[in-house]
């Protein structure tokens, strides 16, 4: 295990509903060691990449934090969510007979590059030492600034509505679920994040990544 105590780093595929702890804590216990921390969160209701350091390595993940991310996943047209995911219930239904696949790219298009961005409310940024998440829970009124955030690349892949399939490329601080909201709003009917996987950091990839079932079998081989 002096390996791990020296440094690692892990791309671990983060199974669906586990949080980015989950999945550390699971490797701190396999490991044995203290010393293990991730470089990005996803959320529960995402899968994929997940970069894991450990030991001197952990001091490498404000590092790997900022680099470049790629996603795939889908936004589901003509409801939005509190969450501007599926955490929360649809609401506000609208009709999306009238959107067609050129209203999407130009949707797409008007969120290409660098733009202005507010965070969701349901977010694990701090105001005044607070998670805003902990105050939404608590039915308190947020005010989030936008934040500058670069969209490298928006790219829709097919679409069976009123579900979008994307895959887009962007700086680190972009929340996929705000660009979800915003994607609806362009289009007028809203829309919400269905489904995110991440596929890049930088230049890591998920068809590099393991499994934790992996990970668990390379350990006890």
């Amino acid at each position: 295990m002096n390996t791990f105590e020296e440094g690692r780093v892990l791309l671990i595929n983060k199974p669906l509903h586990w949080t980015s702890f989950d999945a550390v804590r699971k490797i701190r216990n396999l490991i044995r060691i203290k010393k293990v921390g991730h470089a990005g969160t996803l959320d529960p209701l995402a899968s994929g990449l997940l970069i894991i350091c450990t030991g001197k390595f952990t001091k490498r993940i404000n590092e790997y934090m900022a680099r470049e991310k790629e996603y795939t996943g889908s936004f589901t047209l003509g409801a939005t969510t509190p969450t501007y995911d599926l955490e929360s219930k649809p609401v506000n239904f609208k009709p999306v007979d009238n959107i067609d696949e050129a209203d999407l790219a130009d949707a797409a298009n008007q969120l290409t590059g660098e733009i202005m961005q507010v965070p969701p409310a349901h977010s694990a940024i701090k105001i005044e030492g607070k998670r805003v998440y902990e105050l939404a829970r608590q039915g308190k009124e947020v005010k989030i600034e936008p934040r500058r955030v670069t969209i490298r690349e928006f790219e829709i892949i097919t679409t069976e509505m009123p579900v979008v399939h994307f895959r887009v490329v962007c700086s680190t601080g972009t929340y996929i679920r705000s660009l979800a909201n915003d994607f609806g709003i362009i289009l007028g009917c809203g829309a919400y994040l269905s489904s995110l996987c991440r596929t890049k950091i930088g230049e890591f990839s998920l068809a590099d990544a393991m499994t934790i079932d992996e990970f668990t079998t390379t350990l006890n081989g």
